[in-house]
């Protein structure tokens, strides 16, 4: 036994209160305000640390994408049903505003293929009903685009960035996916020269377009040899260097480069031969070209945003954010992984929500991250945010110095440029497999999301997948079930160990007793005798699933053991009507070699959180288990993580009892200073606590549990040791672990058998 003056010294935990978190979570101090003003503007971290290594890898970065945003931009453009300069525009704002904001060195913010599309399947739905605004378009455009960055600004600002986690991987995949054939079946009417047929509606569903292409196919024309042969030269040149890249390993970089540049070469080749063939017919040229695009910026202007564009844009809010969103969190994710930093969602959101506000200033229409010309600005060996000023700058060249050569630039080529942007968007055969390994539900979800926007729109594809994902959720939540669970003792495998020292040392697991956790079968779990049952929840005990944890913990338990009475009801005339057995219940129709309900564990260690609904359950429960068992059956908890979560179940009556006192409770044993003549080991620790730290004292802390066979101490040593116990108190049935709490329920089964 510990001698009186090593005897645990109690601890009692101050359980949490409302004002207590208010304080913490709701109301800033200075210093969180200071540091939250700070992490709007990122580039403060980084900007005096700026140098000419990091300008020459983001001058090369920074060009590269420059000359691939100028040709896809535009086309995008056109995508979005608006002239191509305002593809341009939208390049321009997204890579000359975002490096203040950004958290990716990687993601270059502009025009990208799906939002295009979207863009422009909402201003054909809605400009016949905005009659006014048909021959400027771009003016829907804009407001839109204020209209996103205002609500994705404030997603940012109230820090609600945590919300793109909701939206899985399966989800994302199916949206890229059925976008990339929406856009890609789209184009290939203009790759091959028959859209211009009268009543072909290219925005139509994809299987339309492809079933009214191959009904137009007599129309293609000399489009078709454009388009063919540069979608064909921009995958060769890609195959090719990929291929030269692993020939030759040690000149990658140049190869990475040439493929990097093949969308600027096939422009320039085929613009070339455009303006061969059509300098001479500018009014009627031979195949279609893309014509006159101003020269600099000419639609500056303070964006319209009027009650007449909002109410006929508001359906198509939901979908143009979800798309905004995801893909940019997404790819700046993805890349920051890949090149091992870390990405603030919540601040990338500020950052395309500040882009979108003051794009349409400038003539921009909605914008977000794009994941081709990221992946090629990572390759590209960029070192900051600010390499995207560089890319602005070559845009803003362009917009002034090219206008004259854009004039030939094929429309047939441009439709070759986006299917061949597009095709890296879709799933590839391995990942589609790998869903399928690993979640079939998921699976499903991702083809219903494919066949969806194929069949329908890529709006209504987004909204599929995203309530597929979140009915799939809700339903893993409420139909999580726990298990009951036994011992097992075990000893660690180390063979050499053993054979040195003839023992090993050994504990006690807990595992489930069906081996739903896939341990081997042939490892018998020991079931706790005289009535006592060990239950693990797996997952935050919630109103969803509260209901369906305790029936399956009730259905188990009144299996295993027999009620205290044969008959509490008395009479026949007092006993409800959905009570089976026989009409006069007696001890002859009960098998008496079960236990009587005495004790239920519950294991919270994988609850992270509770609510009102799910503990009025316990309690409801506890009363039906005491009136079955005829007594009061004694409730366990076993690592509980939250304070929170023990205020909860304090609050409805569990953790103590008026007559229950901690008989079984972990200590840690911490060492204390050499004692100093008759002084009391406390002030002897109290006077190591305010020295602790001094170089030339040593701080020991070893934990075991504490039962009524205390481990001996021994009083010749000059250190000593002193007894704290890790939870409170007051509260004896909350346990650290599973093998305490059962310790616990055994000892208290024992002494009220006695």
């Amino acid at each position: 036994m510990l001698s009186p003056e090593r005897e645990p010294i109690l601890y009692v935990e101050p359980l949490p209160s409302s004002k207590q978190w208010i304080a913490q979570n709701l109301v800033p101090s200075r210093a969180k305000a200071v540091t939250y003003a700070q992490s709007l503007f990122p580039i403060l971290t980084w900007i005096y640390r700026y140098n000419w290594t990091w300008f020459l890898g983001d001058m090369v970065a920074g060009v590269t994408v420059g000359v691939v945003v100028i040709p896809q931009g535009m086309a995008y453009a056109k995508l979005a049903q608006l002239p191509p300069e305002f593809g341009l525009y939208s390049s321009f704002v997204g890579c000359a505003l975002y490096f203040m904001f950004a958290t990716s060195k990687d993601i270059t913010i502009g025009p990208v293929a799906v939002m295009s599309t979207l863009m422009g399947n909402i201003l054909h739905d809605v400009l016949p009903h905005l009659p006014q605004y048909q021959d400027t378009p771009w003016v829907v455009a804009g407001c839109m685009s204020v209209v996103l960055g205002c609500i994705v600004t404030a997603l940012g600002l109230l820090r609600l960035g945590f919300i793109v986690d909701f939206i899985p991987l399966p989800a994302i995949a199916a949206f890229m996916t059925g976008s990339a054939l929406n856009i890609a079946m789209g184009q290939i009417p203009t790759l091959m020269g028959n859209n211009s047929v009268k009543g072909f509606n290219t925005r139509a569903p994809t299987y339309l377009v492809f079933g009214n292409f191959f009904k137009y196919i007599k129309h293609c024309n000399l489009n078709a040899a454009v388009g063919l042969t540069s979608l064909f030269l921009l995958y060769a040149i890609r195959a090719g260097c990929k291929y030269a890249a692993r020939r030759w390993p040690k000149r990658e970089k140049l190869f990475f480069f040439i493929s990097t540049l093949r969308t600027a070469f096939v422009i320039l080749l085929y613009t070339l031969i455009s303006f061969l063939v059509n300098r001479n017919h500018r009014t009627s040229p031979k195949f279609s070209i893309l014509g006159v695009v101003p020269r600099g910026f000419k639609h500056m202007q303070v964006p319209t945003v009027s009650s007449d564009i909002l109410s006929a844009v508001a359906g198509k809010l939901p979908s143009a954010i979800i798309v905004l969103i995801i893909e940019h969190i997404s790819i700046s994710k993805s890349f920051g992984r890949i090149n091992n930093y870390t990405i603030n969602p919540n601040q990338e959101l500020i950052a395309i929500g500040i882009t979108n506000i003051f794009g349409p200033f400038f003539g921009a229409y909605p914008a977000t991250g794009s994941f081709s010309r990221t992946a090629i600005k990572s390759k590209a060996g960029v070192r900051t945010p600010l390499a995207g000023v560089i890319t602005a700058c070559i845009v803003v060249i362009a917009i002034y110095a090219l206008p004259p050569v854009f004039f030939y630039i094929s429309n047939a080529l441009l439709a070759a440029v986006i299917i061949h942007a597009v095709g890296d968007l879709v799933s590839t055969p391995t990942a589609i497999k790998m869903f399928w390994h690993i979640s079939p539900f998921e699976f499903v979800i991702f083809w219903a999301g494919v066949l969806v926007s194929i069949f329908s729109s890529i709006d209504n594809g987004i909204y599929t997948t995203v309530a597929a994902s979140a009915a799939l959720l809700l339903f893993r939540i409420a139909k999580a079930q726990g298990k009951f669970v036994g011992t097992v003792r075990v000893v660690y495998d180390q063979p050499d160990a053993v054979a040195a020292s003839n023992t090993a040392e050994s504990r006690d697991i807990f595992v489930p007793l069906d081996h739903s956790d896939g341990s081997n079968p042939s490892v018998t779990p020991q079931h706790p005798q005289g009535g006592i049952f060990i239950y693990r929840l797996n997952e935050g005990y919630l109103y969803p699933n509260a209901v369906h944890f305790t029936d399956h913990m009730i259905a188990e338990v009144t299996t295993r053991t027999r009620p205290g009475v044969a008959n509490p009801y008395g009479s026949l005339g007092n006993r409800p009507w959905n009570d089976p057995g026989p009409r006069h219940k007696d001890d002859t129709n009960i098998d008496m070699s079960l236990p009587v309900l005495r004790a239920l564990i519950l294991d919270f260690n994988g609850v992270s959180n509770v609510d009102i609904t799910s503990i009025q359950n316990l309690v409801d429960v506890r009363k039906q288990l005491d009136r079955y068992a005829d007594r009061a059956v004694s409730w366990h908890f076993a690592g509980v993580k939250s304070p929170w979560i023990r205020r909860a179940l304090v609050a409805g009556g569990f953790g103590s009892s008026n007559t229950a006192t901690r008989t079984v409770f972990s200590v840690a044993t911490v060492g204390a200073l050499e004692h100093k003549g008759d002084q009391p080991l406390s002030e002897t620790l109290s006077a190591s606590n305010r020295v602790q730290h001094a170089p030339d004292e040593e701080f020991i802390s070893d934990s075991f549990t504490s039962t009524q066979d205390k481990p001996q101490v021994d009083n010749s040593t000059s250190f000593d040791t002193l007894p704290l116990p890790i939870l409170s108190a007051d509260h004896p049935f909350f346990h650290i672990d599973l093998d305490e709490a059962l310790k616990a329920a055994k000892l208290e089964s024992d002494v009220v058998s006695k």
